[in-house]
């Protein structure tokens, strides 16, 4: 559990308790204590960044991935635990409320980046789990797609917070 100050979440910041990487379409997410995001590919060492991902030929809109850290540990109610590596997203933050960076920019460690999209669950990854009822446990809690504008690393406990200026002219969020 992080540190980062409870006020802070009001803020429309928080912090990454976690950064997960797959090398390979099917592989377990290994947990890293930093990775490097490049702006068009995603993480290095990470499948999409190799255009090895399952989802690969979708929109290009999902050059990182985050969930909440809380919205998996409210799964308990639905009855399933889920841990951030197994959650397949990139980042799992604490303190802030990802929903609503979808068309916004934000600053994760030197990285800035912009929501797209939610990353609603699938069953892609309840099957790959091997976990049947997992789409409905984690309906509003898959996180967020976002793509990366600037190169740079990202490290655990980093800030992740959420940009006051404008999103650029011509890059409007993808919805779902």
């Amino acid at each position: 559990m992080s540190n980062f100050p409870a006020q802070h979440a009001k803020l429309g910041a928080g912090v990454i308790e976690s950064i997960h990487i797959a090398a390979d379409a099917r592989a377990p997410a290994q947990s890293v204590g930093a990775c490097t995001s490049v702006p068009g590919k995603g993480n290095e060492g990470d499948r999409y960044a190799r255009q090895a991902g399952t989802f690969s030929d979708w929109p290009k809109d999902h050059e990182l991935t985050l969930v909440e850290a809380e919205a998996l540990q409210g799964m308990a109610e639905t009855g399933f635990s889920l841990e951030p590596g197994e959650s397949r997203r990139n980042l799992t933050t604490r303190g802030i409320s990802l929903n609503e960076l979808v068309g916004k920019e934000f600053l994760v460690g030197e990285v800035r980046c912009r929501g797209t999209r939610l990353c609603h669950p699938c069953e892609h990854l309840e099957t790959l789990l091997n976990r049947p009822g997992l789409v409905k446990a984690m309906a509003n809690r898959g996180g967020l797609r976002a793509l990366i504008l600037t190169a740079g690393a990202i490290r655990v406990g980093d800030r992740l917070e959420e940009l006051t200026e404008a999103v650029s002219p011509g890059s409007p969020a993808i919805e779902a």
